[in-house]
């Protein structure tokens, strides 16, 4: 384990773990959530659609579903290969490329549900976002810190 540039004793410090757990969440919800779409297009369609009857996308929904279902997977895999990245060598530029999509892909989810008036949904987004904001926040090199 010579190769490391994290060491055992590093990875157990609050500042270094908080950013491989918020790596390692947003990996799994994107990877889950995007390949979700994938394996149940049809399902998803079929609930989007009534979703946003109502709203300015309802013609629109197959194309919107593929471009949150690209983004969220390409956050997923993006954000799984910065924390490889961070663990491995040290580097965080990769996991904060990962950490920015996923904050767009919210941005994207959350517009959705505040025009289809999900305010419930719009909310439980916000609270993810808010973790995507606290990721970003502790990826910030402090002068004379990690």
């Amino acid at each position: 384990m010579d190769s490391l540039l994290l060491t055992f004793a590093d990875l157990t410090t609050p500042l270094i773990s908080a950013r491989i757990f918020i790596l390692a969440f947003l990996a799994i919800l994107f990877l889950q959530s995007g390949f979700d779409k994938v394996m149940d297009w049809k399902g998803n369609l079929s609930w989007l659609k009534e979703h946003f009857a109502q709203s300015m996308f309802k013609g629109q929904v197959p194309f919107l579903l593929g471009t949150i279902m690209v983004f969220e997977i390409a956050a997923g895999i993006i954000t799984a290969l910065g924390l490889a990245i961070y663990v491995f060598q040290g580097t965080t530029g990769m996991a904060i490329l990962g950490i920015q999509l996923s904050a767009i892909s919210f941005l994207m989810l959350f517009f959705g549900q505040r025009i289809a008036k999900d305010y419930a949904g719009a909310w439980t987004l916000a609270t993810y976002f808010i973790l995507v904001c606290l990721g970003l926040a502790l990826f910030h090199t402090w002068p004379g810190g990690m």
